[in-house]
């Protein structure tokens, strides 16, 4: 049994971390993008309020977001726990998810928060390349491919995609700060975060997050 949420900036490693997580501790990754989108594949009622909003390129308000995300964790896969991803990603999101919680007689085990450098964050997101035709990933200081600018599975070019660009990718950390980081504050008040430095190659990184789980 594991009720926890994934936190942590965009380039932190969330993605890779929560995979090896999910499958270690057997619960459900719950992503808000995916459930947002099967929502709206679906053309569920919640789904449809989503897309209003999406459409027009406004952010889907807290209260829609917090039925979004609690109606998941009803389905019979999160009986015996979870890993939220992507949410809450405010205070209020995340006092409505206490209360849905303890509306069910359960809580959250543990918050876990990928901390990352804002210099280290850049510097892995801007060097990010896709191949057009493939899109297969890779990083030139990482993951580079034997000859630049080349895929080595297909021979596709590869490319930056529109949010790797700096500006892109510092704007999208700041709205991060603004939007998400008082929630390290509020879990570290009620006393259940763990943060795990994000820097220390992926296999040391979650053997702290195990560690920190404690089991």
């Amino acid at each position: 049994m594991l009720r926890t949420v994934l936190l942590g900036p965009p380039g932190a490693g969330k993605g890779t971390q929560a995979v090896r997580i999910a499958e270690k501790y057997d619960v459900p990754h719950i992503s808000t993008g995916d459930i947002f989108r099967k929502n709206i594949k679906e053309g569920t009622p919640l789904g449809k309020k989503a897309k209003e909003y999406m459409d027009k390129g406004e952010l889907v308000p807290d209260d829609l977001v917090v039925e979004i995300a609690t109606t998941r964790l009803l389905e019979d896969d999160c009986k015996n726990g979870f890993l939220l991803d992507g949410f809450p990603r405010t205070v209020y999101q995340a006092e409505k998810l206490d209360e849905f919680l303890k509306a069910n007689e359960s809580k959250l085990d543990l918050v876990i928060n990928l901390e990352v450098g804002n210099e280290e964050l850049i510097r892995r997101l801007t060097g990010r390349r896709i191949c057009k035709s493939c899109g297969a990933s890779y990083h030139v200081v990482t993951i580079p491919s034997k000859k630049e600018g080349v895929c080595d599975l297909c021979g596709g070019e590869l490319v930056q995609r529109a949010d790797d660009t700096e500006a892109t990718v510092t704007n999208r950390i700041e709205v991060y700060e603004a939007q998400t980081e008082p929630l390290i504050g509020y879990y570290t008040e009620v006393g259940i975060i763990a943060n795990i430095d994000g820097t220390i190659g992926l296999d040391s990184v979650f053997q702290s997050i195990v560690t920190a789980i404690g089991e």
